[in-house]
């Protein structure tokens, strides 16, 4: 409950963010919404600026994501994953069921799993999460130290520029806004970027981002004019949430870094594959394949 707001009471504050006073009235009848001392919010309950209050979410009803979650390793601390497009990392708004933690802690009892870093939903590949919340810090730093090499695979139209290239600018994401837009500023976010192949047009990039910034790979390669193939958001081909017949051609093929409980070398490889430069051709030209 943050301070400012204009609200006198509990309820009026939980109608207001969450626009369901029909659902706030029927938590109350059954006494769900409580304060952090466990104690139970009644319409008389006073704001308490700074303070916590506990309101479940209906869970919305959700469209079954194709694909399945392939298992690359597992200990007693980590597992790691080759994750399906359209699939979310973890809850967040409409998407709780069809991500990837409920759907491994389901599946396989894991309880306290939680990601170590994130993928867009949209991008799939090598994704790690941790089993244990006592090593959980210290997988998540490798990741904010940026000590994990990371090199993605992605499909769109080619760059006009000579290869290697690195794009060194600043990302930010303006609240309301879904993209992640560059703007002038200190760099906050580098990518190399090479080509591994060339067919109509189109190239198949390596990518190895030093930063990690929300849709970076995506934002960048759409700010040298070379949307990735089945963006709906950088790109020009939207779609609706429940159309999965244009999978975005981002893969997190590769992770290494060295193991920060054990001190072994880790290196982890995607299982999926893109499609191929001529089905990518195919399908941006409206051609089936």
């Amino acid at each position: 409950m943050p301070p400012g707001r204009a609200e006198s009471t509990v309820v009026a504050f939980l109608e207001s963010v969450t626009g369901d006073p029909l659902g706030v009235a029927r938590r109350l009848a059954e006494r769900e919404v409580l304060l952090a001392d466990g104690s139970v919010v009644d319409r008389d309950t006073a704001y308490l600026p700074g303070g916590l209050v506990f309101l479940y979410r209906d869970m919305p009803d959700e469209i079954e994501v194709p694909g399945q979650i392939h298992i690359l390793y597992r200990d007693d601390n980590i597992v790691v994953v080759d994750k399906p497009p359209f699939l979310a990392t973890m809850p967040r708004g409409s998407h709780v069921v069809q991500t990837a933690v409920v759907q491994l802690r389901r599946k396989y009892s894991l309880e306290s799993i939680a990601p170590a870093h994130r993928l867009d939903r949209l991008t799939s590949g090598v994704l790690l999460l941790t089993l244990r919340p006592q090593v959980r810090r210290a997988y998540q730093e490798l990741f904010a130290s940026q000590q994990v090499t990371k090199e993605y695979q992605a499909i769109a139209p080619l760059i006009d520029r000579p290869m290697p290239l690195r794009i060194e600018n600043r990302l930010e994401r303006v609240r309301g806004d879904h993209c992640t837009r560059i703007v002038t500023g200190e760099p906050n976010a580098v990518t190399d970027i090479d080509v591994v192949g060339v067919r109509d047009g189109l190239a198949q990039y390596r990518l190895a981002p030093s930063t990690g910034k929300t849709h970076q790979l995506r934002a960048h390669l759409a700010g040298q004019g070379a949307p990735i193939v089945g963006d709906p958001l950088y790109g020009t081909q939207a779609r609706p949430d429940d159309d999965f017949s244009r999978p975005l051609q981002l893969l997190a093929h590769r992770l290494t870094f060295i193991d920060p409980i054990n001190g072994k070398p880790r290196e982890f490889v995607a299982q999926r594959e893109l499609m191929t430069l001529a089905q990518a051709s195919a399908a941006t030209s409206g051609l089936t394949t």
